[in-house]
């Protein structure tokens, strides 16, 4: 089950809509067929691990991420393709929640014959899916803030210089994590600021094309702007208020960016509601790269599940820009509390890895 896991995590950031499901089919102690959801959603994790193992996949034992499909979408339900090959017994961590399957996929493997074991490793089932079940059991996708900061918490001088204040493994780190969500946003001062590519640069991996999402409640990004330039290369939305300016939105479409509105909230748009829209377009992980403001106004709404910061070994000091604008919370019972799942050592700087405390 291990393993599958491991599978159903290369398909992350690639895979959605769907779940990213791992598989693994084993047979008198022998695996016969692996295999993960292949990009665009297609084919599932199930049905391509059957397809590696053929013949010898009758009577074996298929580890599964996720509980198999058992519904008719574009491709017909893993369940049934289990069935059909003969598969003998089926291990599964937990349910998928979607209420196409919700149990009905087990219940089909149950109901021809086959041996069904639930439970194994469900935490970690949990965590590897924990995007695509937001965006079922919440309406919205998971959200990742990333920070990349100084010791006290800047992401620039006073002046403004800002390159660089993590290292080259840090920034190799940071460019992993966005091969693995399926859309990244940052605010429209961050755009104007910086003018970032928002891309995937690293070796192997430059195929992998996030969706950049730019919060720009009254269409101040200029059309130079780089994440403009190349919207026809990699999909580009902005979230804009209701009721703006018609002709930008024509001038931005015309770059292939695509404006969606949003109804107004404080001090811009409503961003629990700009979130159920992108959970609606299918989107599971979310990766918020900045600025302060957007880091502060998702904070104090609640709408942050996890962080990853990066922090190098060095000080600022009080003028810097901070990464988190001044929040809500006057007191410690009222500030947003983390955890930390993992510290990781790149080169000279630390990646702490937290989640949103229940």
């Amino acid at each position: 089950m291990l393993t599958a896991l491991a599978l159903a995590r290369r398909g992350l950031g690639t895979v959605w809509p769907n779940p990213a499901v791992g598989c693994v089919i084993v047979k008198d102690g022998e695996v016969v067929g692996r295999a993960w959801t292949q990009p665009g959603g297609r084919p599932h994790g199930e049905t391509e691990a059957l397809r590696r193992a053929g013949a010898r996949a009758r009577g074996a034992t298929a580890y599964v991420s996720l509980e198999p499909c058992s519904h008719w979408g574009r491709t017909p339900p893993c369940a049934d393709a289990l069935a059909d090959a003969g598969i003998a017994r089926v291990v599964v961590p937990i349910e998928d929640p979607d209420p196409r399957v919700a149990g009905k996929g087990v219940a089909r493997l149950r109901a021809a014959g086959i041996a069904v074991e639930m439970g194994l490793c469900a935490a970690s089932a949990r965590a590897v899916n924990a995007g695509f079940l937001s965006r079922i059991e919440a309406g919205r996708p998971l959200v990742t803030l990333k920070l990349a900061t100084s010791l006290d918490g800047c992401i620039a001088t006073a002046g403004g210089e800002s390159r660089w204040i993590t290292g080259a493994a840090a920034r190799a780190r940071a460019h992993l994590l966005r091969a693995t969500h399926d859309a990244i946003m940052v605010g429209s001062n961050t755009v104007l600021a910086d003018d970032p590519e928002l891309s995937c640069r690293l070796g192997g991996l430059e195929h992998r094309r996030p969706v950049r999402i730019v919060v720009d409640g009254s269409l101040r990004v200029p059309l130079t702007a780089r994440v403009v330039v190349d919207a026809a290369r990699q999909p580009t939305w902005f979230l804009v208020r209701e009721g703006g300016d018609e002709a930008r939105r024509r001038a931005l479409a015309e770059t292939g960016a695509e404006a969606i509105e949003v109804p107004a909230g404080a001090g811009g748009i409503d961003l629990a509601r700009a979130l159920a829209m992108l959970g609606q377009s299918g989107l599971t992980r979310l990766m918020v790269e900045g600025g302060g403001g957007l880091a502060a106004a998702l904070l104090d709404a609640g709408l942050v599940d996890r962080i990853a910061w990066f922090r190098a070994p060095l000080l600022i000091g009080g003028d810097g820009r901070r990464a988190v604008a001044p929040l809500a919370a006057r007191t410690l019972a009222a500030a947003s509390r983390f955890e930390r799942q993992a510290l990781e050592a790149l080169g000279e700087d630390v990646l702490e890895t937290l989640t949103r405390a229940p």
